[in-house]
């Protein structure tokens, strides 16, 4: 699954994994309406490890934490369950580490979707998925919302009474005593959530926008979506004047399970029954404006394409570092204004860059992500994989 997007539920009970290199707390919340909970008896975890049709399940530290939903015992009035995670570690961070969520049928084990958050850096909690009710039916959302105050931040966000853990009495000297485990509660937040750099959401209401790295702009304006049809233009220029570098531009359509649907690029100027075009290649890097530009209709992009990855590489083996002025640019074709602006204000001794993601949200609507991210790579087969990694 990508960011936003959601499959249906094929059983009324499920089971959701989360598992990371290092042991995480999981939790769920019942949430109504208002995306609040109706009391702490609604926040299960570890403490509290059972609700009306929620239990959670700790794996000990050798098995992944997981929270199972039955959703014919959840009362009427809860629209979604949360389903959150945070390293046991106090001030762990999710930096360098990639915690997997697997939605499974409780009973009969078969696995339903599986979503990795992208981009994590600075956040020490998430919300990783919510089990939700849309019409009489149950879906699950790939959400990956970051918080840098653990997970006592998501609880109180949700209504929870986080409390400060009372103060244990130092044993008097010479008598060792067996005290009893200190309950394993949140910890009450000290400060709000800092940002991650270059990290939120913003849309187009006040014009064109230029994106950091790993910065999100909704392509929405005043509410609703503003295209249909987008143009992506990357362009790049030789850091040594007089000598031509040939780079490659391409999109990696791909599924919501991260699997490679096609790849655009000056091989192939085509995909998706004409739905993204690309402008053919350019073997210098010279000249002003765009070196190579691909078309977007986002009306015409099939329900089974939820993400798009923008790419550029070097087949010759020049490296990013011989590379000046690289950029992409989201333009409106019906104006030529442009939207959104990424340029690279680095680079790295590779041949590849992953530029910009483009993601369908579950309301229908894209978001566009600045990446800027090197790998070594100088093909666009050889880019699918980190590609869909960056979803």
């Amino acid at each position: 699954m990508t960011p936003g997007s959601n499959v249906p539920l094929p059983s009324a009970r499920v089971t959701v994994d989360v598992a990371a290199p290092v042991r995480l707390d999981v939790s769920g919340l019942l949430l109504t309406a208002d995306g609040k909970v109706r009391s702490d008896d609604d926040f299960i975890f570890y403490n509290q490890p059972a609700g009306p049709g929620v239990t959670y399940r700790s794996g000990g530290g050798s098995a992944p934490d997981s929270i199972t939903v039955d959703t014919g015992a959840v009362p009427p009035d809860i629209e979604k369950i949360v389903v959150t995670a945070s390293p046991d570690a106090a001030g762990q961070t999710f930096q360098g580490i990639e915690p997997t969520a697997t939605i499974r049928d409780a009973d009969g084990g078969a696995v339903v979707a599986s979503f990795t958050p992208p981009g994590l850096g600075a956040e020490t909690a998430l919300v990783v998925v919510e089990i939700y009710r849309r019409n009489g039916q149950w879906k699950a959302r790939a959400v990956g919302q970051g918080y840098a105050n653990g997970l006592a931040g998501i609880a109180t966000d949700f209504g929870v009474t986080v409390e400060e853990p009372a103060a244990q009495p130092a044993p008097a000297p010479q008598q060792p005593v067996s005290a009893p485990p200190v309950p394993r509660t949140p910890p009450a937040p000290q400060a709000p959530p800092a940002p991650v750099p270059g990290a939120g959401k913003i849309n187009l209401d006040k014009g064109r926008v230029s994106l950091q790295k790993n910065q999100t702009v909704s392509l929405v304006k005043g509410g609703a979506p503003l295209l249909s049809r987008v143009q992506m233009g990357l362009g790049w220029e030789p850091a040594y004047r007089g000598k031509d570098i040939d780079l490659d531009a391409s999109v990696i359509a791909y599924g919501s399970q991260r699997n490679a649907v096609d790849s655009c690029y000056f091989g192939k100027l085509s995909i998706l029954n004409g739905a993204i075009k690309h402008s053919g290649d350019n073997l210098t890097g010279e000249g002003g404006g765009d070196d190579e530009v691909i078309m977007v209709d986002l009306g015409r992009i099939p329900p089974e394409v939820t993400g798009l990855v923008f790419t550029v590489n070097s087949f010759s083996g020049q490296k990013f570092t011989e590379v000046a002025k690289a950029y992409c640019r989201l333009v409106d074709p019906a104006s030529g204004e442009e939207l959104v602006r990424f340029d690279l204000t680095s680079a790295e001794p590779q041949t590849g860059v992953l530029m910009a993601k483009l993601v369908r949200q579950y309301s229908g609507e894209w978001d566009m992500t600045a990446l800027g991210d090197f790998v070594k790579a100088r093909t666009v087969r050889n880019m699918v994989k980190p590609g869909g990694e960056a979803l």
